[in-house]
């Protein structure tokens, strides 16, 4: 059954913590970006641990692989647990528990550590799915692709932030606090650690399930189905093949990101002889396009579908990871800096607008597994990780591997064609658009009035009339 009371505009209520649907947006952006922070927080400093650890080109392999993989399978169970016991109680158990192997990293000695710390880490990668399940909880459908976009792209800008803080962290902590680099790079991930620990004891208390209350009460009252059904409806979406596109496409996608994350760093130190902190920064412009890029994916998904239907967010999910692939390819090629920069810009814009639009849909697809679907397709990304990682893995030029995911992703464009609707489907959900419009515009009428009569009344006792009753 559908949740009730879903908020039907975002920007315009942007500050008003006070609604709960918004409230909860920020903590969920927010949630994730300290997520993502921890997640690839080790990356920018992967020079410094290669050095006192004594890595090898293929352990770093493993570290890159290791670090996207846990996620896979974290992903897939969050779903589920999601549809169970709520999204509050999920997001805060995952960052209570997941702040462990953040600040456990810095005890390492060996690879062997060092990777099993690494792949404990990429446990809050789930996190993205918790964010997208709650925002698409919280949201109608007029504005659910903006409020899932935006939520997971400010939090992906801690992939990008981390590029550069982390090594300003270590710097304060080697040349400010008087630390050596081995002790450096270990507390600076204890300090995150401590972030993600604080935010998820935050998450409870400022967050509920969804705008009329928390799963249990709901349950309580008849409003949700029982947690019974929930493994039966998860098996259920497992069976729906556009479940298992989208997958593909948000590996092409996503999983090109957590990829060029983990990368972007060396890649630029080692192939445009930049210090740490200038690849960093470097680096960073990759992360930081999350500020708009993946709010513009589902704010032209929304628009998309306000003029097309369902079949129109497919259509310019097609069209981001289309140029995705070519701008990729084109990044692949340039081995000067003035060149690179301007094409990894561009190569991000449109990576990132093809997440929002790949998550413009998954709300449509199955809403009484929402958090089947969406942990199936973020899993997707981490899948798609995982493989480019052994592209990086094996000893080949990295530019070479750049290109060749630039035309993989190109041809995985074209299974955007394949995610389809049904009549009846289309049918309904252009209803509940123009109903969540129709709200929209109610309220807008609302404000306006209450505006236009406070401005009577002052202009009243102004003049020193007394306003009518």
């Amino acid at each position: 059954m559908e949740l009730q009371n879903k908020a039907t505009a975002l920007w315009s209520n942007f500050f008003n913590v006070k609604m709960v649907q918004i409230r909860t947006f920020h903590m969920t952006w927010f949630a994730f970006f300290s997520c993502f922070f921890a997640w690839f927080g080790i990356a920018p400093l992967m020079s410094v641990v290669r050095d006192e650890l004594g890595l090898t080109p293929n352990q770093i392999g493993w570290a890159i692989i290791g670090s996207v993989s846990m996620t896979i399978f974290a992903r897939l169970f969050i779903g589920w647990l999601c549809d169970r016991i709520g999204p509050r109680k999920s997001y805060t158990w995952l960052l209570l528990i997941g702040s462990l192997p953040v600040m456990g990293i810095g005890l390492a000695q060996s690879f062997e550590t060092f990777l099993l710390f690494r792949v404990l880490i990429g446990g809050i990668g789930a996190a993205f799915v918790i964010t997208q399940y709650h925002t698409s909880v919280m949201f109608a459908p007029n504005v659910v692709g903006q409020a899932n976009a935006t939520s997971a792209g400010w939090g992906n800008l801690g992939g990008g932030v981390t590029q550069f803080v982390m090594p300003l962290l270590f710097s304060v902590m080697v040349i400010g606090f008087g630390f050596s680099e081995a002790v450096g790079w270990r507390l600076s991930m204890v300090v995150v650690g401590i972030i993600i620990f604080l935010t998820g004891i935050a998450y409870y208390f400022l967050t509920q399930d969804a705008p009329d209350g928390n799963f249990d009460d709901l349950r309580a009252q008849g409003k949700m189905e029982e947690k019974a059904k929930v493994t039966g409806n998860y098996m259920q979406a497992l069976k729906d093949p556009r479940v298992w596109v989208l997958f593909v496409i948000y590996g092409a996608c996503f999983g090109i990101e957590l990829t060029v994350n983990n990368v972007a760093a060396l890649y630029f130190m080692d192939y445009f002889d930049l210090t740490l902190v200038t690849a960093g920064f470097v680096a960073a412009s990759f992360g930081l396009m999350n500020l708009f890029a993946r709010t513009l994916g589902g704010l032209f998904g929304d628009n998309f579908g306000s003029l097309w239907g369902l079949k129109g967010r497919a259509f310019w999910l097609f069209i981001c990871l289309f140029f995705e692939g070519c701008a990729l390819m084109v990044f692949s090629q340039m081995s000067v800096l003035f060149l690179a920069l301007p094409a990894l810009i561009v190569f991000s814009l449109f990576t990132q607008m093809a997440e929002g639009a790949t998550y413009s849909v998954v709300p449509f697809i199955n809403k009484k597994a929402l958090g089947a679907v969406a942990g199936v397709v973020g899993a997707g990304g981490n899948a798609g990780a995982v493989l480019a990682g052994f592209l990086f893995k094996n000893v080949i030029d990295w530019s070479e591997a750049f290109f060749i995911l630039g035309v993989v992703v190109t041809c995985a464009s074209f299974l955007a064609f394949f995610v389809r609707f049904t009549t009846r489907q289309e049918d309904e959900e252009r209803a509940n658009f123009a109903a969540a419009n129709i709200d929209t515009l109610r309220l807008r009428a609302l404000r306006a009035n209450a505006a236009l009569e406070e401005g009577l009344v002052a202009v009243a006792k102004k003049n020193g009339a007394q306003p009518a009753e």
